[in-house]
């Protein structure tokens, strides 16, 4: 994730809100469609495999290196479009040892042109070859690319960062989300005395006898390219296993030497959070390739099974509870809600940008969820809930199509309370458990669009929620509630809502329950005794995001 939400609290927040503001109406280009869309160049290639092979030079911040890309052939085509972004450039292609020709369409975009005839469900490969100085990393993860730092003591301390920028920021890749490679190697060469440290399983070192060193990675699942990673340091490195769901699972920890005691203490809490999230949603996704947090000179990513860190050691937000209740300082924000990616980013992936909720959303939620776990359903409905101050509600959570334009920031605190919101609304915690898990079993290691996961959470709940995923993910009024009582009768109806919506309401105080099912007409139900107690705005607004108001008798 790229924290949209981190200056929202900070005295930088207007700026970013201008500037957040000012990149949704930038006109779109042909770049924004080579870029967002599935173009003919992509559409006729299954991606297989990835061999990245990278060599950074820190003096020059520079890098160099070649790529290896597998593919399954799904249509006659001759042309393959490989992107890159300046200031790097394509050096050569190669297939079979014959050089190819290419040309550049826009900023980022290579058309390579194919001599070999491409043959349906042929197997195929080519290599690409490319050098020169990558975008630099100059407020990471937010603007991201290569980080070339140091230390506290001088040490070269470099690192990658580039969602929404793009993994073509430092490789040349397929840089479009909807498709991932099964599994990749990824070798990166550095000075002998430092680390590098990737995503998956470190295969083998090998030592190059010219003052440097190769470490190869393997990732032995499918991976999206943002998630790739490169972290060089002078790293120190501890280990533990946790038996989990599956069986047991390898936990490995990279940190800067003087930091590591702080980091023994603080990343005990890495077996916390597992057990609570595989507890919600299922086994940890990647037991092959182990799990992984890697200290870093930026605040944190989810890059896959290499989970990066900047917290600081301590919990919170760097300190701070974004929340504003107090629960938010019980757990280190960077270690739940990197790791909850796992499951929500890197399991489930979204295919377009615009759909980047599906990501911070439901990760979101996983801070409330991880505290339910240890502290209890009131102690996370105080988190959610304390969240909401942190909702604009300028623009609407899904973004432009085939562009890759993301859409609002309110993805995180807004969806996280879309998500409490609909799971108060299906009124059944062993249900909502069981949507969690069957969504990351349902759609294990694949990428999806939002009308799948809104498609499963409706059929599974046995009601269309359809207007209801209108109404916060495309639309940025506060649904409101008006009721008022006659007798034994409350009625109620929605307002400033879309067209349909149709959020049922079930209310309790953990003794009486209540069900009621408004639409944008009156309605009334019947109460029984002791039910009139449950129809109030602190317990509607606390269990939904909605806005409620007791209006006067309208008969």
């Amino acid at each position: 994730m790229r924290f949209a939400f981190k200056f929202l609290t900070t005295p930088f927040a207007l700026f970013f809100l201008l500037l957040s503001a000012h990149a949704q109406d930038e006109p779109l280009t042909k770049d924004d469609t080579l870029r967002g869309s599935i173009t003919p160049q992509r559409i006729w290639w299954d991606l297989t495999y990835y061999h990245l092979n990278v060599k950074p030079s820190p003096e020059k911040q520079s890098i160099s290196g070649n790529v290896l890309v597998n593919y399954t052939v799904l249509a006659p085509y001759q042309t393959i479009q490989i992107d890159l972004q300046p200031p790097l450039t394509i050096d050569s292609a190669v297939q079979d040892g014959k050089k190819l020709s290419f040309k550049k369409e826009g900023k980022n975009a290579y058309m390579i042109n194919l001599r070999k005839e491409q043959l349906i469900k042929s197997n195929e490969s080519v290599t690409i070859y490319y050098s020169g100085k990558p975008i630099v990393a100059t407020n990471p993860p937010w603007q991201g690319g290569v980080q070339w730092a140091k230390d506290a003591v001088g040490n070269m301390f470099i690192a990658t960062s580039c969602q929404g920028l793009g993994a073509s920021a430092w490789w040349p890749c397929k840089d479009h989300m909807y498709d991932e490679p099964d599994s990749m190697l990824i070798s990166v060469t550095v000075p002998e005395k430092l680390m590098d440290i990737s995503n998956g399983r470190l295969r083998k070192v090998v030592d190059n006898y010219d003052g440097t060193k190769t470490f190869n990675w393997f990732v032995g699942n499918p991976i999206n390219n943002y998630g790739v990673n490169m972290n060089i340091a002078n790293y120190v490195h501890f280990a533990d296993t946790l038996n989990g769901e599956l069986g047991k699972l390898n936990l490995d920890y990279y940190v800067l030497p003087y930091n590591l005691e702080k980091a023994k203490e603080q990343f005990t809490q890495t077996k916390k959070m597992i057990k609570a999230f595989e507890y919600w949603f299922g086994p940890y996704p990647f037991y092959k390739d182990g799990f992984k947090l890697v200290e870093v000179p930026y605040l944190g990513m989810e890059h896959q099974s290499s989970v990066t860190y900047g917290n600081g050691f301590k919990n919170g937000y760097l300190g701070r509870d974004l929340s504003g209740t107090g629960w938010g300082l019980k757990w280190d924000f960077i270690i739940v809600h990197e790791s909850g990616h796992e499951w929500f980013a890197n399991n489930i992936t979204y295919k377009d940008m615009a759909d980047m909720w599906i990501h911070e959303s439901f990760t979101n939620y996983s801070e409330s969820l991880f505290t339910e776990y240890y502290y209890g359903k009131e102690a996370a409905t105080d988190y959610v809930n304390g969240t909401r101050k942190n909702i604009r509600n300028v623009s609407p959570i899904i973004g432009i199509y085939n562009v890759n334009k993301e859409g609002s920031g309110d993805m995180y605190y807004k969806g996280g309370n879309m998500i409490h919101t609909l799971r108060h609304s299906m009124n059944d915690d062993k249900l909502f458990r069981e949507i969690l898990r069957g969504l990351n079993k349902e759609f294990y290691h694949q990428t999806v669009t939002t009308q799948q996961i809104e498609n499963y959470i409706s059929a599974k709940a046995n009601f269309n929620y359809s207007k209801v995923f209108d109404q916060y993910l495309r639309n940025t009024k506060i649904p409101k509630l008006e009721f008022y009582f006659d007798g034994k009768k409350v009625f109620f109806r929605w307002i400033n809502c879309v067209d349909g919506f149709n959020l049922p309401l079930s209310l309790s105080d953990g003794k009486a329950g209540l069900r009621i099912e408004p639409t944008t007409k009156w309605q009334s139900k019947r109460l029984a005794e002791g039910e009139k107690k449950l129809v109030t705005t602190n317990l509607l607004e606390r269990a939904y995001y909605i806005s409620t108001s007791l209006v006067a008798n309208q008969q």
